[in-house]
């Protein structure tokens, strides 16, 4: 069974292990009868809910870590999104994932600084510190490309969830980096998207809201599937990911590294999905990779003599 097959297969079991701590049952069995009764009506209202973005208190870490950045709000489109900077030097960017903050990536921020890179984040739209409301992964991809554009080039990027699904678009549209870092990617939307269908009760509807949200953002699902995008990027990646993951399966990273071209799999055991984003020997293999990558410049013999191709490495670090 490949990587695609078996997450496939485990869609409706990871979702059913989770619907009772996470979803009332009363609002599923209504969302279950209006899908029934209303397909076109449910579909509305699950693509509204599928851009609803959760906002949570900003930890009291967060706050002290921001508090010693230089703030800087910018427009992107109508919206106000807030960035920070801290440090001297080459520009690593970190991205956050759906219903993060910038911050949550904070433990990178100081080993990075340290190493001689500045490092940049932001609160995407609809996010943390940034204007509320309905958000959009091209929104986001816009985003990014705004805030990296302020810095020039950067030379690394860090990503987390699905912010590397939209830090990939990015890349696919032009955005120059020198490395990128995966935490916990998502290779393609339809597996995210399937469980929240099946969370909410509006599995009937998804074909109708998948439609609904394509004509919206006016872009195909599979524009957003980053093993499809992966083979035209050329930027140094490693993906890291946890073995235990109950969110976005590991798989997940093992399929985007082995469709980028030299990608790279850095595998852990014990982290989840979260505290990944805070382990000290992920936070130092970050910093080593790119400060590696940083100083080759992108000159990989091994690549070159491979056809710009490179094998996936798979190492497991205990956790």
């Amino acid at each position: 069974m490949t990587d695609a097959e078996f997450l496939r297969s485990q869609k409706s079991t990871i979702v059913r292990s989770r619907k009772a701590s996470t979803w009332r049952p009363l609002a599923r069995a209504g969302n279950r009868m209006l899908s029934r009764l209303a397909p076109d009506l449910a579909a509305r209202v699950a693509e509204g809910m599928f851009f609803r973005v959760p906002r949570h208190r900003r930890p009291g870490a967060e706050t002290a870590l921001l508090a010693g950045a230089e703030a800087r709000p910018m427009r992107v489109g109508r919206r106000r999104v807030e960035t920070w900077r801290w440090g001297l030097g080459p520009s690593v960017l970190l991205v956050h994932g759906w219903g993060g903050r910038g911050a949550q990536l904070g433990a990178f921020v100081p080993p990075l600084v340290a190493s001689g890179f500045s490092v940049v984040t932001f609160d995407a739209p609809g996010h943390g510190a940034s204007d509320a409301g309905p958000v959009t992964i091209p929104e986001t991809v816009a985003a990014i490309r705004e805030v990296a554009a302020a810095r020039g080039r950067l030379a690394g990027l860090v990503a987390h969830s699905l912010g590397a699904t939209a830090a990939t678009r990015a890349l696919y549209e032009g955005l120059d980096v020198g490395a990128a870092i995966f935490i916990s990617p998502v290779a393609e939307l339809g597996d995210p998207a399937a469980r929240f269908t099946e969370a909410l009760g509006f599995s009937r509807v998804h074909e109708r809201m998948r439609q609904r949200i394509e004509r919206r953002v006016g872009m195909p699902w599979s524009a957003f599937d980053v093993t499809a995008l992966a083979p035209a990027l050329s930027a140094p990646l490693l993906v890291v990911h946890d073995l235990g993951d109950a969110e976005v399966a590991w798989q997940h990273g093992r399929l985007v590294a082995r469709a980028w071209p030299g990608g790279q799999l850095l595998l852990t055991d014990g982290l989840g999905h979260r505290r990944i984003l805070r382990d000290p020997d992920v936070v130092a293999a970050t910093v080593a990779y790119l400060g590696a990558r940083t100083a080759e410049r992108g000159v990989t013999a091994a690549a070159a003599a491979d056809g710009g191709r490179a094998t996936p490495i798979e190492v497991l670090m205990a956790g």
